[in-house]
């Protein structure tokens, strides 16, 4: 086994962590000039710049983002594991790290499934948004929309869901409405906003287009929303019509709280993704519940 020395691997992923060698030495209780050396030595023996120096300041090169990530995960599993042997405890629970809306409305009763089968694993569920820090949080595995965040990761697609319109049964009635939505007055028209970084989701003017209708809607008059699971909970108690996701809405449109009357529907310009360090790629349980989930998409 060739391992480089370890103390050097220390200070690097502290300044590296930290964005500076004043912060890592503090960190350490050594000097800053003992990080900077620690630093040098790896860089030497691994015959690569990990840092750009400028100016007082440090930044990551394209090596030292490789070793940064790797080494992260490596000490930061070290550690738990430490702490898990003093606390008696050597199971390490499975840290899955999930879109909010996404967690509570399609994971939650996938995984309770996979739970019941494997009673034996132990699992940690965290609802967030993207980016997350695999290393720093011990992180197993992210379910996610698309995977353009994670292009150094193992990534195994899940899922694509579509969107279409869906809204209370007695809802369309009020309006005459053939199901498209074309007769809907602005105000009860539920808009998703995807963020910033998303352009490419369909909207509703992207419906009537598809759909051949004229129509152009006015987002600041109707109801805009932050997540799919609003819109789909604000439709399902008649206070509008949501283009949003079937997948998502699988619960209401099974009970009957929801009708989808369009039997047209588009498609999400990505894919739902389970993201999994390389590091874990022969973690069996996590290979186990991947496959799992990637059956379980009606």
């Amino acid at each position: 086994m060739k391992l480089p020395p370890l103390n050097a691997v220390k200070a690097f992923e502290c300044a590296a962590r930290t964005g500076s060698f004043v912060a890592a030495a503090t960190e350490l209780g050594v000097s800053p000039a003992a990080v900077s050396m620690q630093v040098r030595n790896l860089e030497k023996y691994l015959n690569k710049k990990l840092f750009i120096r400028s100016n007082n300041q440090i930044s990551l090169s394209d090596a030292g983002q490789m070793m940064y990530s790797e080494t992260a995960a490596a000490l930061n599993g070290i550690s738990a594991l430490t702490q898990r042997i003093v606390d008696g405890d050597v199971r390490a629970p499975l840290v899955l790290s999930v879109l909010p809306s996404l967690g509570e409305r399609w994971l939650a009763p996938r995984l309770a499934e996979f739970a019941r089968s494997v009673p034996d694993v132990g699992m940690e569920i965290r609802l967030e948004d993207d980016p997350v820090d695999f290393a720093r949080h011990a992180i197993k595995m992210r379910v996610t929309f698309g995977r353009r965040l994670y292009p150094s990761f193992r990534s195994t697609e899940l899922f694509h869901d579509e969107v279409t319109p869906l809204c209370a049964p007695n809802f369309l009635p009020l309006f005459e409405d053939d199901g498209v939505g074309r007769r809907i007055p602005e105000e009860r028209l539920i808009h998703v906003d995807w963020g910033e970084e998303f352009v490419s989701n369909p909207n509703w003017n992207d419906w009537f287009r598809f759909r051949n209708k004229t129509r152009q809607t006015n987002i600041r008059k109707g109801i805009n929303v932050a997540a799919p699971s609003l819109a789909i909970s604000l439709a399902a108690q008649g206070l509008g019509i949501a283009l949003s996701q079937k997948l998502l809405a699988g619960a209401e449109l099974a009970s009957g709280k929801l009708i989808a009357p369009s039997p047209r529907s588009l498609s999400l310009a990505q894919p739902y993704c389970a993201i999994v360090p390389h590091a874990e790629a022969g973690n069996q349980h996590l290979t186990r519940l991947t496959d799992w989930l990637s059956r379980r998409t009606d």
